[in-house]
């Protein structure tokens, strides 16, 4: 047993690592302001909010996982939520506004990965050149102008997207754990996550083994246009209105949380989401200064970088997965 226990540990040590400083941060939170972290509100707060760029963190991990990059994701998340409260507002159906939603944010996807692997633009200049393309776009379709999503509220699909569980729960937050879980198996124990796995550790020894390199980019990019659309209808629905910069903000985000899945875990990403995501609420409470939390987001990522890089020339990180 003790064998057991001692094997998932060394090949757990990366997870538990992070999940520590998960621990320690919090615990360093609750110190300095234990009003506030002592209490279920702030929470409740971080199970409405952390979900949104969570979500797209894990989705946005295969793609790392591949050596690709996508800094669309942002603008297509804002373009998504806007064509859902668009097609509500003149058809009066959540589901076909649904439907249209997704299939944007599909096409979006597919968009990047044909730009990449046919027209063989390096996924870091298109996406970055999509990204104002689609932003552009949604500000001419709204004219500046955002759209409410109150009358969406006595839907089904309204109550699924952001309603809450027992009074208590926010939907947002069983949708991360449920996407956690989904990416967790494929990527573990499903052929596909194999195939990402060994076209991000050598796509020439991938495609030699029969994979198809491409197909794989393929699905990886279209489904991050997918996932972006609906984590622009579960932010949007949550505060019942599509602004215009809709999802503007989740870049920084995300370029935070990506280093701690960008060996392939899951769960790394899922925590680094929850400290980029947690550290706003620490700081203020702790009684810093609104104007200090770009530059102490900057330090955690920069860090986190420094050190992710340090531990993979060493050889260290390898040793640990």
């Amino acid at each position: 047993m003790k064998t057991v226990i001692k094997k998932y540990v060394k090949r757990s040590v990366l997870q538990l690592s992070i999940f520590a400083v998960v621990v320690i941060m919090f615990l360093i939170f609750i110190i300095l302001s234990p009003e506030t972290f002592l209490s279920y509100n702030i929470y409740y707060a971080f199970m409405s909010t952390i979900p949104f760029t969570a979500i797209l963190a894990i989705s946005i991990t295969f793609i790392i996982i591949l050596g690709e990059i996508d800094l669309s994701f942002a603008s297509v998340v804002g373009l998504c939520a806007f064509i859902y409260a668009l097609v509500f507002k003149y058809v009066g159906n959540v589901y076909i506004g649904l439907i249209c939603s997704l299939l944007v944010g599909a096409i979006a996807g597919f968009l990047n990965g044909l730009f990449v692997l046919k027209v063989r633009i390096p996924s870091l200049i298109i996406t970055l050149g999509m990204s104002f393309f689609w932003r552009g776009l949604v500000y001419i379709i709204s004219g500046g102008i955002g759209l409410s999503l109150v009358n969406t509220k006595p839907s089904v699909w309204y109550k699924l997207l952001v309603g809450r569980i027992a009074g208590v729960i926010p939907a947002q937050a069983v949708w991360l754990v449920l996407i956690t879980i989904f990416f967790a198996v494929i990527l573990n124990y499903h052929r596909f996550g194999n195939h990402i796995l060994f076209a991000g550790d050598n796509i020439e020894s991938a495609r030699m083994m029969g994979i198809n390199v491409d197909r794989v980019k393929f699905t990886c990019f279209t489904q991050l246009g997918i996932v972006s659309a609906l984590v622009g209808m579960i932010s949007s629905s949550e505060i019942v209105y599509v602004y215009p910069t809709a999802g503007s903000g989740y870049a920084v985000f995300i370029g935070g949380t990506s280093v701690y899945g960008g060996r392939g875990t899951i769960f790394g990403t899922l925590m680094g989401a929850i400290i980029i995501g947690s550290l706003e609420a620490g700081i203020l409470s702790a009684g810093v200064e609104g104007f200090w939390i770009e530059f102490v987001y900057g330090i955690v990522i920069v860090v986190s970088l420094t050190l992710y890089s340090y531990l993979t020339r060493a050889g260290i990180l390898r040793k640990l997965i």
